[in-house]
């Protein structure tokens, strides 16, 4: 091999570097300018006030809401021997539940394992 080929390899392998730099330089500029581009639209659309004394938000005459908790009771699925045929999804009407008439909250037994029937001797 001759000088030549080292001056080539030597001169592309430069070209490459500097054109990786300029490469990074521009996508990091481009970032920059997206971010700040981002930020000014972003105080474009807020309106920047606060709001005063009537606009924040009330409580109800009523007084705060609370959670309630309510027992409910799956809607019955009518089966194709009472019907005579399957039922399409249009007939089966809405799929909400109703209010439980026994609304006392579920307790453990004395004697369960308390564990989705894990099984065990459950302490007896």
């Amino acid at each position: 091999m001759n000088t030549t080929w080292y001056e080539a390899a030597a001169g592309t392998s430069a070209f490459g570097i500097v054109a990786i730099v300029v490469g990074g330089l521009l996508i990091a500029a481009a970032l920059v300018w997206a971010i700040r581009l981002g930020v000014r639209v972003m105080h474009s659309e807020h309106s920047g006030r606060t709001p005063r004394g009537g606009e924040h938000p009330t409580l109800p005459e009523s007084g705060p809401v609370h959670e309630t908790h309510q027992r409910r009771e799956p809607a019955e699925m009518p089966r194709a021997e009472e019907t005579g045929r399957r039922l399409t999804p249009h007939e089966l009407g809405s799929p909400g539940t109703r209010r439980g008439g026994d609304q006392s909250r579920p307790r453990w037994d004395e004697g369960s394992s308390g564990s989705f029937g894990s099984g065990g001797s459950g302490g007896r």
